[in-house]
This record gives C-alpha cells, structure tokens and sequence, in this order.
C-alpha cells in the first residue's frame, strides 16, 4: 500500500468569507499566505478579518513582503515573490520564523538562496491565465529543478481540483494556490483529493 504523503498548503487570500472559512478547515498543515497589498479600508479591514480567523482556527499565517506586518501581528513566517530583492535581516525575527520565497527559474533561484529562504515556491507548474503555454515547467521539468536545487520546494500555479492529483508525481513538499480554495466541491478532509 502506498503511503500517504501530508503535504503543507499555502494558501494566498486576499479577502475571506463563508465559503472560504468552510473550505480552509477542511485543510491539515495549513498556512495562510495573507496577500494584501493595499492600505485602504476595506484592505486593512481584510487583512484584520484573515489574521482573526487563522489565530481562532490556529492556522499560522505569514504575510507577503512585509517584514514589518510579520513582526506586529507574531507572523510564523513570510512569502517573499520573485520581484522582492531587499535581503532579510534575521536579527529581527524570531527563532522558528521561517521565509519562503516565489521563483520562476534559476536567476530567482539564487537570489532567493542569498534572501535565507527556507522553502521556495516554483511556479507555474501547470496552466494558468497569468502565464503563456511555453512558461508552463510541467512535472518533468519540475521535478529536474527540484533534483538539482538542494532546498524544498513548492508547487505552484494550476493548482485546482483536476491537476490536484498530480501533485503525487512531483518531488515537492508542498502547494501553494488562490483560486482553488473557491472551489464549493472541496470535501474535508482535503488530502483525500489526491
């Protein structure tokens, strides 16, 4: 019998409602990415939404490119994306904060290496609309980075309920999506999907 892997899920949210609070709990090794760039009201009124929710449901968030938001509000961690280039200074978090950074090939790669990124998100892994076909990695050339690069990585881009199995063939230790946390067909526990 094959053993079942847990994999972490990353999930990046911008706002939160009913069917997103549904659909998160369905979720074991949940992490909120919290990707509110704006100041505005309704993005603060957001963001305090999101950060309410995952210390009630004992989610650990992070935020994306906010060191400063992170030390405020006790973030377990931060997303840096690919076009962050600030390096980190590790004298201002805490012990267990770890930093995952968002890459696309190997230039990113190495400068998310020099930012001390724990876990590197590589995307797009499958179709999506924000990227052409010919950016698509696909497993095959997922799977060569992930041998040749000696750090985790994530998989990222595509993810939905028809290419969630085939996360199985990947040499990941996680996934990290958006759009699927939308879906009303999730069914907990969410795992049992793949």
């Amino acid at each position: 019998m094959m053993k079942k892997i847990f994999y972490k899920h990353y999930v990046f949210l911008e706002e939160i409602n009913n069917l997103i609070k549904e659909n998160l709990v369905k979720f074991n090794n949940l992490n909120i990415i919290i990707d509110i760039d704006e100041k505005d009201k309704k993005g603060l009124e957001n963001q305090f939404s999101i950060i309410k929710f995952a210390k009630k449901n004992k989610i650990p968030f992070l935020f994306k490119n906010d060191f400063k938001k992170c030390i405020k509000y006790n973030a377990a961690g931060i997303f840096i994306d690919a076009n962050y280039k600030k390096l980190t200074k590790p004298i201002l978090l805490k012990k267990n904060f770890y930093i995952i950074g968002g890459i696309h090939d190997q230039l990113e790669y190495a400068q998310k290496i020099r930012q001390t990124c724990q876990i590197l998100m590589l995307s797009p892994l499958f179709f999506n609309e924000k990227y052409s076909k010919n950016k698509i990695l696909n497993i095959s050339r997922f799977n060569h980075k992930a041998l040749n690069w000696n750090i985790k990585l994530c998989a990222l881009g595509g993810i939905n309920s028809k290419t969630l199995k085939k996360i199985k063939l990947t040499k990941c230790v996680g996934i990290g999506f958006k759009k699927f946390i939308f879906d009303s067909k999730i069914k907990k526990p969410a795992y049992n999907l793949m």
